[in-house]
């Protein structure tokens, strides 16, 4: 039986507070985590199994290196099962820092390839409307009823993830990192203090691709 447009999505569009974790402290502080075995249990409880009711292929890894760093971006698609039947492939695309400059020294994250290809399936399950309510803060629920929009807070590793994406950015090319921030407001159009889930979003998608663009001329 075909679903209507809408019923996955106000199905899975909401996160459940035991599913998400407050950061307390840091410039991050106030902010809400949400942990990424939540969107595996709702992929689960909507398809089945993975393997059977859902499934990722295709799965591709990039290292790309800069001057004392290194991200992995991973690619991959992903696919529903419906009435017994597979979906058209879902694409989703994430990244993380492998290599980052410390106070320290270097830092090697030997999990970055598992955040990458976890957050890879995080941004295809975006499209099928999984966590809607954190990452667009406009779409209201049937439980809220003010009139005012609410502010709904960013993912903290995706914030991070994109301040992390500009240093490798200006290491790989020389650019000041007020250059890049000054460059990315321009572009959407408000402070980068400022930027909403949808905004941080945008940004890291830009920063990708620039740095692949740098990475494919070394």
């Amino acid at each position: 039986m075909k679903m209507d447009n809408l019923e996955l999505y106000n199905r899975v569009r909401a996160v459940p507070d035991e599913a998400k974790k407050k950061i307390t402290g840091g410039r991050l502080s106030g902010m809400t985590d949400i942990n990424p075995m939540w969107r595996i249990k709702k992929l689960t409880e909507e398809f089945g199994p993975c393997g059977t009711g859902w499934k990722t292929d295709d799965i591709v890894y990039e290292t790309v290196p800069a001057i004392g760093l290194a991200v992995v971006v991973c690619t991959l698609k992903l696919y529903v099962k419906n009435d017994d039947i597979w979906s058209a492939p879902i694409f989703g695309v994430g990244g993380s820092m492998l290599i980052a400059k410390e106070k320290n020294g270097p830092y090697v994250d030997d999990e970055a390839y598992k955040k990458a290809y976890t957050d890879a399936i995080s941004v295809a399950c975006k499209s099928l409307g999984f966590g809607a309510d954190v990452y667009w803060d406009k779409d209201k629920t049937k439980y809220n009823h003010e009139t005012k929009p609410q502010s709904t807070p960013r993912d903290p590793d995706r914030v991070a993830y994109m301040y992390e994406l500009i240093r490798t950015l200006c290491g790989m090319t020389g650019y000041e990192e007020a250059s890049v921030h000054k460059s990315l407001e321009r572009k959407i159009r408000k402070p980068i203090t400022g930027f909403s889930a949808e905004d941080v979003e945008r940004a890291c998608d830009m920063l990708n691709g620039e740095i692949l663009k740098a990475g494919g001329a070394v």
